[in-house]
Protein backbone atom coordinates (compact mmCIF):
# COMPACT_ATOMS: atom_id res chain seq x y z
CA UNK A 1 0.00 0.00 0.00
CA UNK A 2 1.26 3.56 -0.51
CA UNK A 3 2.33 6.09 1.83
CA UNK A 4 -1.11 7.73 2.95
CA UNK A 5 -1.36 11.23 2.92
CA UNK A 6 -0.78 12.37 6.04
CA UNK A 7 -2.23 15.54 7.91
CA UNK A 8 -1.23 17.59 10.68
CA UNK A 9 -4.43 19.06 12.91
CA UNK A 10 -4.56 21.22 15.90
CA UNK A 11 -5.65 19.74 19.30
CA UNK A 12 -8.27 21.54 21.06
CA UNK A 13 -11.57 23.62 20.23
CA UNK A 14 -11.15 22.83 16.25
CA UNK A 15 -10.94 19.53 16.49
CA UNK A 16 -14.77 18.33 16.41
CA UNK A 17 -15.73 21.70 14.02
CA UNK A 18 -13.03 20.33 11.43
CA UNK A 19 -13.75 16.51 11.55
CA UNK A 20 -17.46 17.89 10.89
CA UNK A 21 -16.19 19.71 7.73
CA UNK A 22 -13.92 16.84 6.82
CA UNK A 23 -16.92 14.46 7.10
CA UNK A 24 -19.15 16.73 4.92
CA UNK A 25 -16.70 16.94 2.23
CA UNK A 26 -16.22 12.78 2.31
CA UNK A 27 -12.96 12.56 3.83
CA UNK A 28 -13.15 9.70 6.31
CA UNK A 29 -11.78 11.78 9.49
CA UNK A 30 -13.73 9.89 12.58
CA UNK A 31 -10.69 8.69 13.62
CA UNK A 32 -10.03 12.32 15.10
CA UNK A 33 -12.81 11.73 17.76
CA UNK A 34 -11.53 8.31 18.68
CA UNK A 35 -10.63 8.89 23.03
CA UNK A 36 -7.44 8.08 23.40
CA UNK A 37 -4.36 9.12 23.56
CA UNK A 38 -2.93 8.71 20.27
CA UNK A 39 -1.15 11.15 18.51
CA UNK A 40 -1.19 9.38 14.81
CA UNK A 41 -4.68 8.27 13.61
CA UNK A 42 -5.30 6.25 10.23
CA UNK A 43 -8.82 6.52 8.21
CA UNK A 44 -10.29 3.32 8.00
CA UNK A 45 -9.16 2.41 4.42
CA UNK A 46 -5.85 3.60 5.23
CA UNK A 47 -5.46 6.13 2.45
CA UNK A 48 -5.06 8.81 5.20
CA UNK A 49 -3.29 9.30 8.57
CA UNK A 50 -3.84 12.62 11.16
CA UNK A 51 -1.85 13.73 13.04
CA UNK A 52 -2.51 15.16 16.42
CA UNK A 53 -0.57 18.17 17.54
CA UNK A 54 -0.38 21.72 19.96
CA UNK A 55 -2.23 24.46 17.41
CA UNK A 56 1.80 26.12 16.97
CA UNK A 57 3.23 22.81 15.99
CA UNK A 58 1.48 22.30 13.04
CA UNK A 59 3.19 24.79 10.51
CA UNK A 60 6.38 22.83 11.64
CA UNK A 61 5.49 19.47 10.68
CA UNK A 62 4.01 20.76 7.16
CA UNK A 63 7.20 22.81 6.51
CA UNK A 64 9.67 20.39 7.01
CA UNK A 65 7.83 18.03 5.13
CA UNK A 66 6.39 15.31 8.04
CA UNK A 67 3.06 15.85 7.03
CA UNK A 68 1.69 16.73 3.68
CA UNK A 69 -1.14 18.87 4.65
CA UNK A 70 -2.01 20.93 8.01
CA UNK A 71 -4.60 22.74 9.34
CA UNK A 72 -3.44 26.25 11.17
CA UNK A 73 -4.84 29.27 12.61
CA UNK A 74 -4.05 32.74 10.85
CA UNK A 75 -2.35 33.92 13.81
CA UNK A 76 0.40 31.18 13.93
CA UNK A 77 1.50 31.64 10.19
CA UNK A 78 1.70 35.43 10.31
CA UNK A 79 3.59 35.42 13.95
CA UNK A 80 6.10 32.41 12.64
CA UNK A 81 6.45 33.75 8.66
CA UNK A 82 5.98 30.07 7.60
CA UNK A 83 6.57 29.76 3.62
CA UNK A 84 4.03 27.59 3.05
CA UNK A 85 1.17 27.10 0.63
CA UNK A 86 -2.42 28.05 1.69
CA UNK A 87 -4.84 26.86 -0.84
CA UNK A 88 -7.98 27.65 1.54
CA UNK A 89 -9.54 29.09 4.50
CA UNK A 90 -11.78 26.34 6.10
CA UNK A 91 -13.80 29.61 8.18
CA UNK A 92 -13.79 27.78 11.48
CA UNK A 93 -12.00 28.74 14.48
CA UNK A 94 -13.23 31.94 13.72
CA UNK A 95 -11.92 34.75 16.38
CA UNK A 96 -10.11 38.22 16.80
CA UNK A 97 -6.92 39.49 17.53
CA UNK A 98 -7.42 42.69 19.04
CA UNK A 99 -5.34 45.44 21.22
CA UNK A 100 -7.38 45.88 24.69
CA UNK A 101 -6.92 47.99 27.74
CA UNK A 102 -8.11 48.55 31.54
CA UNK A 103 -11.54 49.57 31.09
CA UNK A 104 -11.19 53.69 30.67
CA UNK A 105 -7.34 53.93 30.80
CA UNK A 106 -5.27 55.92 28.89
CA UNK A 107 -2.23 54.83 27.45
CA UNK A 108 1.09 56.67 27.08
CA UNK A 109 2.62 57.87 23.54
CA UNK A 110 4.94 54.75 23.79
CA UNK A 111 3.13 52.05 25.38
CA UNK A 112 4.19 48.89 26.88
CA UNK A 113 2.11 46.22 24.86
CA UNK A 114 2.28 42.37 26.41
CA UNK A 115 1.75 39.85 24.12
CA UNK A 116 2.86 36.01 22.77
CA UNK A 117 2.56 37.88 19.10
CA UNK A 118 5.51 39.63 19.45
CA UNK A 119 6.18 39.76 15.53
CA UNK A 120 2.43 40.91 14.48
CA UNK A 121 2.48 43.50 17.49
CA UNK A 122 5.27 45.08 16.75
CA UNK A 123 4.58 45.62 12.75
CA UNK A 124 0.74 46.64 13.88
CA UNK A 125 2.12 49.28 15.93
CA UNK A 126 4.94 50.37 13.16
CA UNK A 127 2.58 50.84 10.85
CA UNK A 128 0.07 53.18 13.00
CA UNK A 129 3.78 55.26 13.60
CA UNK A 130 3.95 54.03 17.56
CA UNK A 131 6.72 53.29 18.90
CA UNK A 132 5.54 50.50 21.47
CA UNK A 133 7.27 48.38 23.74
CA UNK A 134 6.59 44.79 23.40
CA UNK A 135 7.19 42.57 26.37
CA UNK A 136 6.58 38.66 25.23
CA UNK A 137 4.49 36.70 27.60
CA UNK A 138 2.91 33.05 26.90
CA UNK A 139 -0.19 32.89 28.88
CA UNK A 140 -2.38 34.89 31.24
CA UNK A 141 -1.86 38.50 29.19
CA UNK A 142 -5.01 40.05 30.55
CA UNK A 143 -3.08 39.73 33.83
CA UNK A 144 -0.58 42.47 32.53
CA UNK A 145 -2.11 45.51 32.43
CA UNK A 146 -3.46 44.56 35.98
CA UNK A 147 -0.55 44.82 37.63
CA UNK A 148 1.11 47.24 35.80
CA UNK A 149 3.15 45.21 33.84
CA UNK A 150 1.76 46.93 30.25
CA UNK A 151 -0.49 49.31 29.16
CA UNK A 152 -2.25 47.13 26.19
CA UNK A 153 -2.41 43.63 25.40
CA UNK A 154 -2.49 42.37 21.92
CA UNK A 155 -4.67 38.48 22.30
CA UNK A 156 -7.45 36.89 20.70
CA UNK A 157 -10.71 37.31 21.72
CA UNK A 158 -13.81 34.86 21.12
CA UNK A 159 -16.68 36.19 22.84
CA UNK A 160 -15.12 39.01 24.76
CA UNK A 161 -15.83 37.40 28.14
CA UNK A 162 -12.25 37.09 29.51
CA UNK A 163 -11.74 40.27 28.69
CA UNK A 164 -14.72 41.77 30.44
CA UNK A 165 -14.47 39.48 33.29
CA UNK A 166 -11.14 40.88 34.48
CA UNK A 167 -11.97 45.10 33.70
CA UNK A 168 -10.59 44.97 30.25
CA UNK A 169 -12.04 46.58 26.75
CA UNK A 170 -11.10 46.11 23.13
CA UNK A 171 -9.55 48.98 21.99
CA UNK A 172 -8.75 47.95 18.47
CA UNK A 173 -8.95 45.65 15.64
CA UNK A 174 -5.53 44.02 14.88
CA UNK A 175 -7.00 41.23 12.36
CA UNK A 176 -9.56 38.52 12.09
CA UNK A 177 -8.46 34.93 12.42
CA UNK A 178 -10.01 31.89 10.76
CA UNK A 179 -8.15 28.24 10.33
CA UNK A 180 -6.32 27.85 6.74
CA UNK A 181 -5.32 24.54 5.36
CA UNK A 182 -2.04 24.58 4.27
CA UNK A 183 0.71 22.85 2.37
CA UNK A 184 4.23 21.61 2.01
CA UNK A 185 4.82 23.21 -1.20
CA UNK A 186 6.94 20.36 -2.88
CA UNK A 187 4.98 17.88 -1.28
CA UNK A 188 1.78 19.51 -3.11
CA UNK A 189 3.64 19.11 -6.49
CA UNK A 190 5.06 15.49 -5.89
CA UNK A 191 1.32 14.11 -4.34
CA UNK A 192 -0.75 16.33 -6.81
CA UNK A 193 -2.87 13.19 -7.50
CA UNK A 194 -3.79 12.63 -3.58
CA UNK A 195 -3.72 16.16 -2.54
CA UNK A 196 -5.68 17.53 -5.32
CA UNK A 197 -9.14 15.67 -4.52
CA UNK A 198 -8.91 16.62 -1.22
CA UNK A 199 -8.40 20.20 -1.48
CA UNK A 200 -11.02 20.08 -3.99
CA UNK A 201 -13.79 18.61 -2.07
CA UNK A 202 -13.11 20.65 0.99
CA UNK A 203 -13.33 23.82 -1.83
CA UNK A 204 -16.55 22.58 -2.78
CA UNK A 205 -18.43 22.11 0.81
CA UNK A 206 -17.36 25.62 1.78
CA UNK A 207 -18.96 26.84 -1.11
Amino acid sequence: MPNPLTIAVPKGRVTRPLTELFERAGIDASALLSDDRRLTRDSADGSLRFLLLKPDDVPTYVEYGAADLGVSGRDVLLERRYELYQPLDLGIGRCRMVVAAQRGSVAPAVPRVATKYQHIASEYFARRGIQAEIIYVQGSVELAPLVGLAHLIVDLVETGTTLSENDLEERELVLDVSSVLVANRAQYKLRRAEVAPVVERLRRVLG
